[in-house]
This record gives C-alpha cells, structure tokens and sequence, in this order.
C-alpha cells in the first residue's frame, strides 16, 4: 500500500531551503490571470498554500490587499520578512480549511502547487464562498519532468527511485506518471461541480539546470522526500548526485505550469 499521506507539515521543517530552491512562475501565467481578473488597488486577494511566497509578489505589485494563508510557521515568518514592506499585506497561519475568511468579500482567490493538500469537498466550497459574485479562482502548479532529453540519466534515476523511494513508501513501480494535458482539463472541471462557470485552463512550458548539489537541495523540499528516513535519504540523494555526475555534472528539469481559472457566477 502507498504510504504517502499527511505530509503537508513537512515543509516548515525546511522552510530557508524551501524559499532558496523552489521557483517561482512565469509572467505570461499573471497575465492570463489578470485577463480574467482586474485586480488593482480596491481588490481584495486571498492566497492559500503561499509557502515563502513563489506566486505572491506578482500578484502583490497590483497594490491589492493580500492575505496570505499558510500552514507553516517558519514559512509564514519568512512570507511576513520578505513583504513586509507591502502595507496591505498579512499573513493568516493555518489551514485554509480551519481559517475563518468573511464570506461574499474577496474579488480573487489563487494557489500555487498548494490547493492539492485541500481536501476538494471542502476547499472548493469554501473558495466559492469567501468570493464576490463575478469573483475568480486562480489554481496553478509547477510539474517538473526531470531529464525529459536525457533517457540514460533518466532510466538510473528511475532506479534509484525504485530501490530508494518506491521501497520506502511501498510504491508499486512504474506508477509514475508525467503531468499532461487531459490532466489539466480534468482539474479545470473540478470547480463545475461547486457552482463556477466560465471555466479556462493555460499551459506554459519552461526549463531549469541544475548541478547534482543544485538538484539534490531542491529535491530535499518536496515533503515526501523529507519525510524519508534521513539515512536512507542522505544515501538516496547521494547516488542521485552520482549518476548526475557521470552525465555530465547537470540535469536539466522540463517543466508544465498548468493554470485553472473559475469564476463564481454573478447571479
């Protein structure tokens, strides 16, 4: 049985890492969001899962009023440090489930590669609920596709996993799946079911290189890898950094950034 669940809190215990290594999103992503949504000065934002803060400047340079809601306490230190400096901005800690947020207030919500840990009957009611009418929601995430033009490098970190990771959390090998558009359409649906309309959904492509030191940092910020035995972690991260090495000293990550805009009806 897969044994990954529950790892949400993992990422406050690496939280200096987390905001070192993990990336932000592209301008074109805040452009089609801001074509469906004017937000300016008056609007009020709501972004649930912020961690350090990879999505919210962007969306805080429109001078809107932002409340951030996250989980983390060492991440929602660092949010309130890095922008601080925005006067209209605050930083709500705790589970947006468990969050009390007025109702009917708020004219966007987003989240980025956080709105999974959500569970989907509660958060997207709730969503739903604190939005204006002719309010949007915003759902984007990072998939990385690690050595998409690099098969060799490839198939030895897919070992690795299958001896490391798959053996730890008693992971059938070959479930793998690499993130594709009918998974965008598929979530972009989801909000029908909750009463949205006006339903869209973007993809943006880019691509990141990193060292083995680089990749082995990064991969150390993904909650199921930090929830990994630290021994059996440090040797894992280490014969990574090995075939890394032997491929030339870096592996390049292909990422697919998937954006799901909703709206909650007027009338």
């Amino acid at each position: 049985m897969d044994n990954r669940n529950k790892l949400g809190g993992t990422f406050d215990t690496e939280a200096v890492l987390y905001d070192k290594m993990r990336p932000g999103y592209v301008d074109e992503l805040y452009q089609a969001i801001f074509d469906y949504i004017n937000i300016n000065e008056n609007s009020r934002v709501i972004e649930v899962g912020s961690g350090t803060g990879q999505a919210t400047e962007p969306v805080l340079k429109t001078e809107c009023e932002l409340t951030a809601v996250e989980y983390g306490e060492n991440l929602s230190r660092i949010l309130k440090e890095k922008f601080g400096a925005y006067k209209k901005f605050n930083v709500v800690t705790g589970k947006f489930e468990d969050v009390d947020l007025e109702e009917n207030a708020y004219d966007l919500v987003f989240s980025a590669t956080a709105f999974h840990w959500v569970p989907e009957e509660i958060g997207y009611p709730k969503v739903f609920s604190v939005l204006k009418p002719g309010g949007a929601f915003a759902r984007f995430a990072n998939r990385p596709h690690n050595s998409k033009n690099d098969p060799d490098l490839a198939h030895e970190i897919d070992e690795l996993y299958s001896f490391y990771y798959n053996n730890y959390y008693d992971v059938k090998p070959g479930t793998k799946k690499w993130f594709t558009e009918d998974k965008a359409k598929e979530i972009s649906l989801i909000p029908f079911k909750y009463g949205f309309a006006d339903i869209q959904y973007h993809l943006f492509y880019r691509e990141r290189v990193f060292s083995a030191d680089e990749y082995t940092k990064l991969l150390g910020t993904y909650s199921d890898h930090i929830a990994i035995d630290e021994k059996i972690r440090n040797e894992f991260f280490s014969k990574i950094e090995e075939a890394i090495n032997r491929h030339g000293g870096t592996i390049t990550i292909s990422d697919t950034i998937d954006l799901e805009l909703a709206r909650k009806p007027c009338d």
